[in-house]
C-alpha cells in the first residue's frame, strides 16, 4: 500500500492526504485473510448442504475442507508453542474441533474453526495496516532539497543532508530538514507537526520542522539534524515502539488461556486414564467419558459468551458513525478512567473564522470586511480564506482589485477603488486567536479577529466523560497557552498541557498510565499518532484526521460527532455486563455438565444438547445488544 501526498500549490500547502486502499485490498495480500475467507465459504456451503437434506457424506466433507482450511495455521501455531513447552487455547481449540467431529458433532467443530480463524485474519489486518501507514509518514519530508555551495545550487536526497549545511526552501515547497532559518521571512504550515491551526511566521533565527509547509516567502535553512533524527523520524519511532509495546488488554479467554487450556488437557488424560487404569473401566467406556468431558469441558460458550456482546456493540456503534477496530478494543474502552483531548481539528473544527469585525472611525464594520476580503480573494492563505467567507456570509459585493501581491510573513496588499489596502498580522494584545489589522492608504481603518471555531458539542462531551471517568478531562495541544486557557475555559477542561510536540504528548499519556489511570486519547493529526499509540484506547476524528492517525487509532468517530465518545464508554460498559452474565451461565453449564460426567453416566446426545444449548443461550443474549438503543 503506497499512501501519498499532493504537491504543495498554495501557501496552506496542499496538506491533504490521499486517501488509503481499502481494508480488504491491503488484506488480500495477508494469508490469513484468504484462510479464512475461505473456512467461512465452506462452512456456509457445508451448513446449506446440511439444512438441505444432502447426503451426509457431502458435507461432512466440506466440513472437514473448512477444518483443514481455517485450521491447519492454529494448529501449526500450537505445535510451535509446544515445541517451546507452552500450550495454547488455539491448540485446544483444534482438539476440541477434533474430538467434536470424532463423535459425529462436525458443525460444532467447524464453527471454532471458522471464529478462531476470522479472529486471527482481522488482528492481522489491522498489524499490517499500522506498519503500512507508520512508513508512509517518511512521505511527508521530501525526497528532494537544494544545498546552497560556494558553486551554486546542488540537488540532493533528503536523506544525505549533513548537519551545518544550508538548504533553500522556495514558496509552495516542504521543508527538508530540522534546522534554524538564516535568511528570509515566510510563514510556516505546521498543523501537520505540531497541530498549531494557522501557520506561523518564521525569520532569521527561528527554528522550521522537517515536513512543513513553507508559504510565500523564499528561506534559507541551516540544517541541525540529520534526516534519522528529524521530528518526523521521531514520530515514527515513537509510534512503533508504542504499538509494539502497548499494554493490550486482553479478552477474557486470552487472559485465561494456558491455565485453561492445561487445565482441560491434563482433566481429559485424567477422565480416561483413571477409570481405565485404577477402575478396570472398558477402553471404550473410558474413551467415550474422555471425549464427553472435553466437549462438555471445551470453552466454546466461553468463546462465544464474549464475542457476541462485543461484535454486536461494534456494529451498534458502526450504525451510529463509530469504527471500532476489534473486539479488544470495544471490551477494554468500558475501563477508561481519564480523557485527553487535542485541540486543532478534534475540540475545534481546524479552520479559522471571524468572530469580530472592529473598524475606526472612518469605516464601518462592512466597509472594513470588504476592502480585506477583496484583497484576500486572490490569497490561499487559510486567513484569507476565512476572510473571504465571512464576507460572503454577510452577502457583501467584492470590488474589483488591482496589483495584488503577497508580502511574505506579513500579509497581503493590493488596490480597491484606487486606495491601497493592506492587510497583514497585528499582535494578538488582549484578543484570543489571530488579529488582522487592514490598512487603507497607511491609515488604520480596523482589525479582525480570527479563532478556530469550537465545535457545536465539545463543552457538552467533555461534562459527559467528566460525569463519566471520575477524574477531569485534559487538553494535550502543540498550540500556545494563552489559546489553549481560552479553549478549556470554554469546554470545562480541566487540565491544560499546551505548547506541545508529538513526543511530549506521547510522555504525558505514559506517565499518567504509569499513574495507573486507563488513558483514552482522542486526536486527529500526524503530531498525535504517538500518544494515540500509547493511549489505552487511542480515538481518531474520521473526516480530517491524518492517515497516520486513523491507521494508529483504536476507533474512529467517522462524522467527527464528539458526543460519540461518551455514548462509546457506555455502550462498552453495557457489553461488559453481557459479556459476565454470559460467563456466568457458561460456567454454569460447563460446571454441572462436567459434574455429571464425573460423578455419574452423562449421555453423549445429552451432552452434546447441554454444550450446544448453553453456547446458544449465551449467543442469542450477546445479540440482544443489536438492539440497543443508548444514544443520548
Amino acid at each position: 500500500m503506497t499512501t501519498t501526498l499532493t504537491a504543495p500549490a498554495s501557501r496552506d500547502g496542499g496538506r491533504e492526504l490521499t486517501r488509503p486502499p481499502s481494508i480488504w485490498r491491503t488484506g488480500a495480500r495477508l494469508p490469513e485473510v484468504r484462510w479464512a475467507v475461505a473456512a467461512l465459504v465452506l462452512f456456509l456451503v457445508g451448513w446449506g448442504l446440511q439444512l438441505a437434506g444432502a447426503p451426509e457424506a457431502l458435507w461432512w466433507a466440506v466440513y472437514l475442507a473448512c477444518y483443514v482450511t481455517g485450521g491447519w495455521e492454529p494448529a501449526w501455531a500450537g505445535l510451535q508453542a509446544l515445541r517451546d513447552r507452552t500450550l495454547d487455547v488455539d491448540l485446544l481449540m483444534i482438539v476440541a474441533a477434533i474430538a467434536a467431529a470424532s463423535i459425529g458433532q462436525v458443525f460444532d467443530g467447524a464453527l471454532l474453526i471458522v471464529i478462531f480463524a476470522t479472529s486471527g485474519a482481522l488482528e492481522a489486518i489491522v498489524t499490517q495496516r499500522t506498519a503500512d501507514s507508520v512508513s508512509a509518514l517518511l512521505n511527508l519530508a521530501p525526497e528532494r532539497a537544494t544545498v546552497l555551495t560556494a558553486d551554486g545550487e546542488v540537488d540532493v536526497d533528503t536523506a544525505d543532508l549533513q548537519v551545518g549545511q544550508t538548504i533553500l526552501v522556495r514558496p509552495g515547497e516542504r521543508i527538508g530538514a530540522d534546522g534554524t532559518v538564516l535568511d528570509g521571512v515566510s510563514e510556516v504550515d505546521q498543523q501537520a507537526i505540531t497541530g498549531e491551526s494557522v501557520p506561523v511566521v518564521r525569520g532569521a533565527g527561528d527554528g522550521v520542522l522537517s515536513g512543513t509547509v513553507n508559504g510565500t516567502g523564499a528561506l534559507q535553512v541551516r540544517v541541525d539534524a540529520q534526516a534519522s533524527q528529524s521530528v518526523v523520524a521521531r514520530i515514527v519511532t515513537l509510534t512503533e515502539q508504542a504499538s509494539a509495546t502497548k499494554a493490550r488488554t486482553q479478552l477474557f479467554i486470552e487472559k485465561v488461556e494456558q491455565r485453561y487450556s492445561l487445565g482441560v488437557v491434563v482433566a481429559t488424560l485424567l477422565v480416561f486414564t483413571i477409570p481405565l487404569l485404577v477402575l478396570s473401566q472398558p477402553f471404550d467406556d473410558a474413551l467415550l467419558r474422555a471425549i464427553t468431558f472435553m466437549i462438555v469441558a471445551s470453552p466454546c460458550a466461553v468463546v462465544l459468551s464474549t464475542m457476541p456482546p462485543l461484535l454486536a456493540s461494534i456494529a451498534h456503534a458502526g450504525r451510529n458513525g463509530v469504527l471500532v477496530k476489534s473486539a479488544t478494543v470495544m471490551e477494554s474502552i468500558g475501563g477508561t478512567d481519564l480523557v485527553a483531548f487535542d485541540k486543532t481539528g478534534t475540540l475545534t473544527e481546524g479552520a479559522p473564522v471571524v468572530t469580530d469585525v472592529a473598524a475606526g472611525a472612518a469605516a464601518t464594520a462592512d466597509d472594513v470586511l470588504t476592502w480585506a476580503a477583496a484583497v484576500e480573494r486572490g490569497s490561499e492563505h487559510p486567513l484569507g480564506r476565512a476572510i473571504v467567507r465571512a464576507a460572503a456570509d454577510r452577502r457583501l459585493t467584492l470590488p474589483a482589485v488591482h496589483s495584488f501581491r503577497a508580502l511574505p510573513g506579513r500579509g497581503v496588499t493590493g488596490t480597491v477603488d484606487g486606495h491601497d489596502v493592506t492587510i497583514e498580522r497585528d499582535e494578538p494584545g488582549e484578543h484570543v486567536g489571530t488579529v488582522v489589522a487592514v490598512h487603507r492608504d497607511g491609515e488604520h481603518i480596523g482589525i479582525l479577529t480570527l479563532v478556530d471555531r469550537l465545535r457545536h458539542d465539545a463543552a457538552q462531551t467533555v461534562a459527559a466523560l467528566v460525569n463519566a471517568t471520575g477524574n477531569p478531562v485534559r487538553l494535550l495541544t502543540g498550540d500556545n497557552l494563552r489559546t489553549a486557557d481560552d479553549i478549556a475555559a470554554r469546554t470545562g477542561i480541566g487540565v491544560v498541557h499546551a505548547a506541545l510536540m508529538p513526543d511530549d504528548k506521547s510522555r504525558i499519556v505514559a506517565d499518567l498510565q504509569a499513574d495507573g489511570h486507563r488513558v483514552m486519547l482522542v486526536g486527529d493529526g500526524v503530531n498525535d499518532a504517538p500518544a494515540l499509540a500509547q493511549a489505552t484506547t487511542g480515538v481518531a476524528m474520521g473526516r480530517h484526521g491524518s492517515d497516520l492517525a486513523l491507521e494508529t487509532a483504536d476507533v474512529i468517530i467517522v462524522r467527527d460527532d464528539l458526543s460519540a465518545i461518551p455514548y462509546l464508554v457506555r455502550l462498552s460498559r453495557r457489553s461488559r455486563r453481557f459479556v459476565i452474565v454470559n460467563l456466568v451461565i457458561a460456567a454454569t453449564f460447563i460446571a454441572v455438565l462436567v459434574t455429571w460426567d464425573l460423578v455419574g453416566t452423562l449421555p453423549l446426545p445429552l451432552a452434546v444438547a447441554g454444550h450446544e444449548g448453553s453456547t446458544v443461550i449465551v449467543a442469542l443474549n450477546g445479540l440482544r445488544l443489536l438492539r440497543h438503543r443508548d444514544r443520548g
